[in-house]
């Protein structure tokens, strides 16, 4: 009997102590496992720059990458293991592989041999084409402060390798195309250095700051910006970058060249011949800065300029509670309404200018009607968007114009990466 009793409260212990560990285990696996498949079903699981890549033999599932996440959701631990839930949503920090007490995590590109949508670039970021240079997240590596320090070593490396052009000549140093943070680094390195440049973008400076959907940009670690200084705090917010950008244009880059669109890049008798949709251009050395994701097609609406309208979603959950605009009707919006919708307290309205939806899946087809019948989504067919305000949206249906309440505006109208233009012009890529 007393040897039982002993057995029993062995057993009750054991339950209390590691009872409450198995539930909690139990439902954050759960939860990790349906934000992967979430993840999945928006498209959002492949990372299109650095990621952290998990070493399954090492990993012992602490959660410590998790935490330890400035985007958050990136990562989750499923059956014990560390997995890539969002991998979209990671932008390479590497406080994961920090926090790793095993030293199970790398960030990096994984191999770029078998990756046809990372270029072939030398420690000085040139491609194969010799001076063309690449800066920013077009080259695989994300984050502010990667693309502010690429655009400021390239312009160094340039100003240590060529001879200046002369003045009053139409030969240019060095051409920079895209006024994104790589962009503009490197255009006021370029000024420092007193190089004749000049900066070319097919939108206006800081156009790639636009497309963030972050409500917050992480930043960090400091980094330096040419002729301004350090950028310390550890986030900013899109407002205050956009500002800093265009203080930074108005006081020190006159030569900007915008609405200007990169069509081609030739080498012409050891120089580069650049062309875009309105001139040609003579350089000694070409920058590519420009995104990764291509830029997006616009509505061309007053309005779309502000910082609430984004043209990509990442994180569904990272929106509770909110007045939400899906404008579109292919699978991209409708699957990013209902991730949307299926958040706490939101209120999701989809506009689309046609009667019905095309050529979208039969899944998608089927969810977005249960949506719709359960009025978890608005849809306005045969409209457009008028106008954007800081608080409403103006929708048209072609009779009358209504005023919805808003707080994100999210544009799904297309929009091509730049890979085909890059392999068109000659750079060779990892999967050639």
């Amino acid at each position: 009997m007393e040897s039982n009793l002993i057995w029993i409260i062995t057993i009750a212990i054991i339950a209390v102590i590691f009872l409450p560990y198995a539930i909690k285990f139990r439902r954050s696996t759960h939860e990790a496992r349906h934000r992967r498949d979430e993840a999945i079903r928006l498209g959002a699981d492949k990372p299109m720059a650095q990621y952290p890549s998990i070493d399954q033999l090492r990993c012992i599932g602490c959660g410590a990458c998790v935490a330890a996440c400035p985007e958050g959701e990136v990562l989750g631990v499923v059956m014990g293991k560390a997995v890539v839930i969002n991998g979209l949503k990671c932008v390479g920090h590497g406080r994961c592989a920090e926090a790793c007490p095993v030293e199970g995590i790398t960030i990096g590109l994984g191999d770029i041999s078998v990756r046809d949508d990372i270029p072939f670039m030398t420690e000085h970021n040139e491609t194969n084409i010799p001076g063309l240079y690449i800066a920013g997240e077009l080259g695989g590596l994300a984050l502010i402060r990667n693309a502010i320090n690429q655009g400021k070593m390239v312009i160094d490396h340039i100003t240590q390798t060529s001879d200046s052009v002369q003045a009053n000549t139409d030969m240019f140093d060095v051409i920079i195309i895209g006024a994104g943070p790589a962009g503009m680094s490197a255009a006021l390195q370029a000024k420092k250095c007193k190089l004749n440049y000049t900066l070319i973008d097919q939108q206006d400076a800081g156009g790639t700051i636009l497309q963030y959907p972050r409500k917050k940009l992480v930043m960090t670690k400091p980094v330096e910006i040419p002729l301004f200084g350090a950028l310390t705090k550890p986030e900013y917010s899109k407002e205050e970058l956009l500002e800093i950008w265009l203080d930074l244009k108005e006081k020190y880059i006159q030569q900007i060249r915008t609405n200007e669109k990169l069509i081609d890049v030739k080498q012409d008798n050891g120089f580069l011949t650049v062309k875009t949709n309105k001139e040609e251009y003579l350089s000694q050395n070409v920058i590519l800065a420009l995104g990764r994701r291509g830029i997006p097609r616009k509505l061309n609406v007053p309005g779309e300029h502000l910082s609430k309208v984004m043209y990509k979603l990442i994180d569904a959950e990272a929106y509770q509670n909110e007045n939400l605009l899906i404008v579109g009707g292919g699978d991209s919006a409708i699957e990013a309404a209902m991730g949307l919708a299926r958040q706490k307290g939101n209120r999701v309205t989809l506009s689309y200018r046609k009667d019905k939806f095309f050529r979208i899946k039969k899944r998608n087809e089927e969810r977005i009607r249960d949506f719709i019948l359960s009025k978890k989504i608005e849809v306005l067919f045969n409209s457009d968007v008028g106008k954007i305000t800081e608080k409403h949206v103006l929708i048209n249906d072609g009779q009358s114009t209504r005023e919805i309440p808003n707080d994100f505006v999210f544009i799904f109208a297309g929009g091509e990466p730049p890979f085909d233009l890059l392999k068109n012009i000659g750079i060779q890529f990892g999967g050639n």
